[in-house]
């Protein structure tokens, strides 16, 4: 029988790799004394006395009991100041945005803030300059680039000091010069443009919406790392003693609980901005005008760039005057977009999942099959990234690794080990076990959500759907259309297989996938 090159292919001859450049979110940081002569910390200088506890009132994202009432005499107070009004006060020149809101999902909850252009706006122009002095960054909160870069080895994410920062802030009330800043952030809640927080402060009864995710099991480990950081923050607390002596207030997890810690950890989480081509003591900033005020997209190409003593946005398309202003989220899938923000794109191009193979490492030719992988950019374990609307590509990526894997014969592995190229003998039954292998495993995680797609469109048409359910369809829903397409490519080549009469071959080693 003749097999097509395709199916002739064992292994790569060049190794494909990831394009995925996705920041990771938990940036480690060091245990070093940081107690350094000559700091001076930048902390505000304040009296008061010792708070031993917080309420959730006090927390950065505020109460979570509002009420209606609550949400009017708030609105009227803050009417004596809104975010730009303090911003044009304190070193903000002239822009072309304005501060407009969009009712919440929730009617208990203040409706959201979100940036729009004050005026007609092209391509190219600048919508706004935030000073370098109304951005946070640990350069500004530490007080110094080099404690700041040491703090950030190996303890604690940026992310983890920017909230211990604005938490303690929070704690001096109006007589923290962020204070309108702080408690724009409260009004928030930490929700994105969709007015739906992080997954990570979903009750476990709303993370079963994400049943048959992967997403589902990033939430957990998310939630884990955040814990192991707040346990950390006493040794920072003691090491930077220095840092933090101009605070009344005890040590942060004899100040703060952690479930107060989390829900500042995912505030900060959605609204920081990943700098470029500035030091590591200023690549996380929070930009007062900037998310979750600007509305991510996937498909815009605007950021917030770092200037000469700013940041600047400079819009990527034109603008009507009242439109609401869009920023560039990175190359971030769905999942990571849910997680950091609470919001799925629809038409997220960047969009993808992971499939893990791995080599049987009780194969009695594991180190063989090993070696070939490795000299073709393959690993033992190793993650296929399948990108949305590239389905094809990466089954077929995938197909001479799983090939490699079920290889049992020694002379042929001695053929594969020897060639010149990435081509090995495919028998008709090891293309068949193969394929069999890789549509089973399609329709078993297809088989692991508890709707089906028709399902899943019928939730979406009801306008009525619980805003958090709503955004767990749209994710899940993006998922098995992603696995859909692989799961045709498997059988469309099965159907291809010139002898349909073929059994698969039997696998003792066969490859596994997860």
């Amino acid at each position: 029988m003749e097999v097509s090159p395709l199916h002739n292919r064992c292994i790569w001859s060049s190794p494909v790799r990831s394009s995925s450049s996705h920041r990771p979110l938990l940036v480690s940081l060091s245990a070093r004394n940081s107690k350094s002569p000559g700091l001076v910390p930048s902390f505000r200088s304040t009296r008061g006395r010792n708070l031993c506890s917080a309420s959730s009132s006090e927390t950065l994202i505020g109460s979570r009991k509002e009420d209606g009432k609550h949400s009017q005499v708030v609105s009227k107070k803050e009417a004596e100041e809104d975010l730009k009004s303090w911003m044009h006060k304190n070193g903000l020149p002239p822009c072309k945005v304005v501060l407009k809101e969009k009712p919440s999902h929730n009617e208990k909850h203040r409706p959201i803030h979100y940036v729009a252009a004050s005026e007609d706006l092209q391509v190219g122009d600048v919508a706004f300059s935030v000073p370098d002095s109304l951005v946070v960054t640990l350069k500004r909160v530490l007080g110094n680039e080099t404690i700041a870069e040491l703090l950030t080895t190996n303890k604690l994410s940026e992310l983890a000091c920017l909230a211990l920062y604005l938490m303690y802030e929070k704690k001096q009330g109006k007589n923290s010069f962020w204070y309108p800043y702080i408690r724009e952030l409260d009004r928030q809640r930490g929700r994105g443009q969709l007015a739906v927080e992080s997954p990570l402060l979903w009750s476990e009864a709303e993370l079963a919406y994400l049943t048959g995710s992967p997403t589902k099991a990033e939430v957990h480990e998310r939630a884990e790392g955040i814990k192991r950081e707040y346990n950390e923050l006493d040794t920072v607390w003691f090491m930077a003693g220095s840092l933090f002596q101009q605070y009344p207030y005890d040590s942060p997890t004899e100040a703060f609980p952690f479930e107060i810690f989390k829900q500042a950890f995912v505030a900060v989480q959605s609204c920081v901005v990943h700098l470029q081509k500035v030091s590591l003591a200023q690549r996380f900033a929070l930009v007062p005008l900037g998310p979750p005020l600007l509305a991510y997209r996937s498909n815009c190409k605007a950021m917030l760039t770092a200037t000469d003593g700013a940041v600047q946005l400079v819009v990527d398309r034109p603008y009507k005057a009242g439109e609401s202003i869009c920023v560039w989220c990175g190359p971030q899938p769905n999942s990571k977009l849910l997680i950091n923000y609470g919001f799925v794109d629809e038409d997220n191009s960047y969009d993808r999942l992971v499939v893990e193979a791995s080599l049987n490492t009780e194969d009695p030719q594991y180190q063989d099959k090993r070696m070939v992988a490795q000299r073709n950019g393959k690993l033992s374990v190793q993650a296929f990234q399948v990108n949305v609307g590239k389905e094809k590509e990466t089954v077929f990526d995938m197909l001479p690794y799983l090939r490699l894997g079920y290889v049992s014969d020694p002379s042929e592995m001695q053929s594969v080990i020897s060639s010149q190229g990435p081509i090995c003998p495919v028998s008709p039954c090891m293309e068949r076990a193969v394929l069999d292998q890789l549509a089973d495993y399609f329709r078993t995680r297809l088989a692991g959500y508890p709707t089906t797609l028709s399902e899943d469109e019928s939730l979406l048409a009801d306008a009525n759907l619980n805003p958090k359910k709503r955004v767990a369809t749209q994710l899940i829903r993006l998922e098995k259309k992603m696995l859909h397409a692989c799961l045709k490519v498997a059988v469309d080549l099965i159907n291809q297989l010139p002898d349909h009469t073929v059994s698969p071959c039997p696998a003792p080693y066969a490859p596994s996938l997860k």
